[in-house]
């Protein structure tokens, strides 16, 4: 392989923009140099598609922008007018969308170049799917989102989506050491993505930096940069949540070290218990999503629903034991849950808590757990992994934190404190 055209890949994305801006690099150079990359380290199988002159075409016409020239990675189940969609399915090979959803839209308008579609399991389903954690070949490096997150991780582009039922977002950002916010529910406009659970289906963006993530999200909504300067010392809960007995040691240990280096900066830190009521919305959020996947997916099921996974086909069974009654009562009463919940940030500008059980682990098959993740998805608010952590194999923990829904830019501006409180990163533990 070809020396790396400068190692342009290893730019963050606010790096490359301004070079490009101030006329040091050109966009196409900067594909080439990420392309260079993905061939390089074909083994992570990271990608579903890339197609060399039609990255580096995208490249040279991207236009003016925040974004202009810079990288992005697609997950595979978001549509996109110029290279297959084939949703992580046999049923799907060869696909080509008429049009673009709505976030690859907003990224080609702000200048980003769309370099090719990441790999993602099948229809975003917690079935792992093969692809590789960069940190450890023998790893996972998360679910649905993995290709995504694998690719910003290895330096292959500094910008990715991803999207998050349960924690398709949150956690592979975790397994691999990168930032990964999963937006509000419609912090990031959700339209056109075909096999949507609305009720819950939530976008998300990695990146290598927390620059990274505020300039990829002014991008997708067609605002300023926010400034993450402006945060004084903020009030942070720490939530264990009711399954923190399923946390590994080394995520223990890094919500303990995490309160430790934010009290010592000054934060007014307290531990945070949920609303009674957890349980029933964790059953609603199962109710719920079983039941809007059997419905977004009713062609696939009517075209060959024993090619679908035994976790799509197990989720099929339960849905269609559920009657609409139970569905809209599901909704109902997480409405009510969500208000409560969302009286939690009167007092506190953010909530700390457990991004991932613990380590990526070993084995590249089968669901990974998430029970550190879904809650959050299900209250509609932001959640930002922190890469801050290695554990005990020197892989990467992350922390998460929690905002009230629609208050991603404050939750950002909480994390840069965040950030600089805790130092130096990653911090080893043990």
């Amino acid at each position: 392989m070809a020396t790396l055209t400068r190692d342009l890949n290893r730019l963050t994305a606010t790096e490359a923009a301004a070079k490009i801006a101030a006329g040091d690099i050109k966009p196409e150079a900067l594909a080439e140099s990420c392309l260079e990359r993905i061939a390089e380290r074909g083994e992570l199988k990271a990608w579903a598609f890339v197609d060399r002159d039609l990255a580096l075409k995208n490249a040279r016409n991207s236009a003016p922008g925040l974004l202009h020239g810079v990288p992005v990675g697609v997950k595979d189940v978001i549509d996109t007018a110029d290279m297959p969609t084939e949703y992580g399915s046999v049923l799907h090979r060869g696909f080509r969308p008429e049009k673009d959803s709505a976030c690859v839209a907003a990224t080609r308008k702000s200048g980003g170049v769309i370099l090719g579609k990441t790999a993602t399991t099948e229809f975003a389903s917690p079935w792992q799917m093969g692809a590789k954690n960069p940190h450890d070949l023998a790893r996972t490096p998360g679910v649905s989102s993995s290709g995504s997150a694998a690719a910003v991780a290895d330096f292959h582009v500094p910008l990715a989506f991803g999207t998050q039922t349960g924690g398709s977002t949150v956690r592979p950002a975790s397994f691999c050491g990168i930032w990964g916010l999963k937006a509000s529910l419609d912090g990031i406009d959700r339209g056109g993505i075909r096999h949507l659970k609305r009720s819950i289906d939530t976008l998300g963006v990695f990146a290598r930096s927390l620059d990274d993530v505020a300039l990829f999200m002014a991008g997708l909504t067609n605002t300023q940069v926010a400034k993450l300067d402006g945060a004084s010392k903020p009030r942070i809960g720490i939530c264990r949540t009711p399954e923190w007995d399923k946390a590994e040691p080394e995520t223990m240990e890094a919500i303990d070290r995490a309160r430790k280096a934010l009290e010592k900066a000054g934060a007014e830190i307290d531990e945070v218990e949920l609303p009674r009521g957890y349980d029933h919305a964790m059953h609603a959020f199962r109710v719920v999503t079983t039941k809007e996947n059997l419905r977004s997916m009713l062609d696939e099921i009517n075209r060959g629903e024993d090619t679908l996974n035994p976790w799509i086909r197990e989720g099929i069974a339960v849905a269609r034991q559920t009657g609409p009654t139970d569905y809209e009562m599901a909704n109902f009463g997480t409405n009510f849950y969500r208000q409560n919940y969302a009286r939690l940030f009167d007092t506190h500008d953010a909530l700390l808590t457990p991004s991932a059980n613990g380590e990526a682990p070993r084995g590249l098959e089968g669901a990974t757990l998430g029970q550190f993740n879904s809650f959050w998805t299900w209250m509609y608010g932001p959640a930002l992994n922190v890469p801050a952590f290695l554990g005990p194999h020197k892989m990467p923990v992350g922390v998460t934190l929690v905002g009230k829904q629609g208050e991603d830019t404050k939750l950002l501006a909480t994390a840069r404190w965040v950030e600089r409180a805790l130092g130096t990163l990653p911090i080893a533990l043990g």
